[in-house]
């Protein structure tokens, strides 16, 4: 009776610890998942606002679809955000992100129509949607770098490093739209205040070299060394941003870069 006893408690004892690893990994879990939605949710607001600089200046329909795909992912990124149980963020602090995200899907909305109506963007509603991006963005950025700190958990520097990368290629990417496609356009993307392209182009090297640090092999070695090969094509664009260069292939290019990283950081966190 007593070794039955025993074997009923050692039983008990096994399950409840296995029942609290569970739950430990699953917390964990839960709070890559919010960095990673909210830092998908970053880099779609960019990529929506590059294919509106660049619908700004074609009107065309598959440009559109572009900005509607970005919107839609970053809409989709945020509804996981607000889902989440993670805790690592206060409600107040993801009701405020989404509140500003639709400020910038109203601002999205309204300059979508003045083109499609009038067949050219109206340049104050188009500044306030540069403004209101960059607010949002900055917002993100800050309760990204928060909800990492609550999470408790041990960042994996060659993914953050990666994240960083995406962040400041696609803010470079939308700066070089808005120099491309409109004459004026440049002003609103803070060409007084903010950190001009080639220092960014810069900081973006530093990212992508941390990003690529402890000799890498297999799939991230390769995909990692297809992202160099594209921004060394497109390096100069950005460093010479006042040079005649063909907007299109830059733009292109920078994109490939984004997939890359968002793979490249896929795989890593599939083998940490």
């Amino acid at each position: 009776m007593k070794d039955a006893r025993l074997r009923i408690r050692s039983l008990a004892t096994a399950l409840i610890l296995l029942f609290l690893t569970a739950f430990g990994a699953k917390a964990q879990e839960t709070s890559a998942d919010f960095l990673a939605d909210l830092h998908d949710f970053r880099i779609n607001n960019y990529l929506a606002l590059d294919a509106f600089y660049n619908f700004s200046a074609s009107g065309d329909t598959e440009t559109l679809n572009r900005i509607v795909a970005g919107i839609n992912n970053a809409n989709d990124a945020m509804n996981s955000v607000i889902a989440s149980t993670s805790g690592v963020l206060s409600g107040d602090q993801v009701e405020g992100l989404n509140q500003s995200f639709d400020q910038f899907k109203n601002l999205m909305r309204s300059n979508i129509n003045e083109v499609r109506d009038r067949g050219y963007p109206d340049l104050r509603l188009m500044a306030d949607m540069a403004n209101q991006a960059s607010t949002l963005n900055v917002l993100a950025t800050e309760l990204y770098g928060i909800a990492q700190e609550n999470s408790g958990a041990q960042a994996n520097d060659r993914v953050e490093s990666a994240r960083s990368a995406s962040v400041i290629m696609a803010q470079m990417m939308v700066r070089y739209a808005a120099r491309s496609n409109s004459s004026v356009s440049q002003t609103f993307q803070g060409a007084a205040t903010e950190i001009p392209l080639d220092e960014q182009a810069k900081i973006f090297e530093e990212f992508l070299s941390n990003a690529r640090a402890g000799a890498p092999s297999g799939e991230i070695k390769t995909t990692m060394d297809d992202v160099a090969a594209k921004w060394q094509f497109i390096r100069s664009s950005y460093i010479n941003y006042n040079d005649n260069n063909v907007s299109f292939i830059i733009d292109r290019y920078s994109k490939g870069i984004l997939s890359g990283l968002n793979t490249a950081i896929d795989l890593m966190l599939s083998t940490s």
